[in-house]
């Protein structure tokens, strides 16, 4: 029972990579660029936790779903695993939006050149 968390945080994050697979949003658009800003994002994130654990703001909570397994102080193995799922959830997100509000502004643009070319 103490892996439940973590297996559900893998198999969002699985889902979200299917998604990101489909539509070619994030990892499937560049590889590369997609791992720097992940790493980047869940190494900010950590060292955010990290400081609020340090001050005493964070404190590890007690949960039968969890594995126990801790990496530092207050600091279980299920939350980097997090981190990237919230990194990766979010430019997934922000990627997908991207390409909406572009291909909305595309056909706005195709509209408003087409009502011009029959106005002459």
């Amino acid at each position: 029972m103490g892996v439940v968390y973590l297996a559900c945080l893998l198999g969002a994050s699985a889902c979200m990579l299917l998604l990101d697979a489909r539509f070619r949003l994030f990892f499937w658009r560049d590889w590369r660029a997609a791992a720097v800003v992940t790493v980047a994002g869940v190494l900010f994130l950590l060292a955010w936790d990290l400081v609020g654990i340090m001050t005493g703001v964070f404190e590890m909570g007690a949960s039968a779903g969890m594995t126990g397994i801790l990496i530092a102080h207050e600091l279980p193995i299920e939350e980097p695993v997090f981190l990237a799922f919230l990194v990766l959830c979010t430019m997934v997100i922000f990627t997908g939006a991207t390409r909406l509000l572009e291909r909305r502004a595309a056909r706005r643009g195709a509209a408003r050149r087409g009502a011009a070319a029959e106005g002459r």
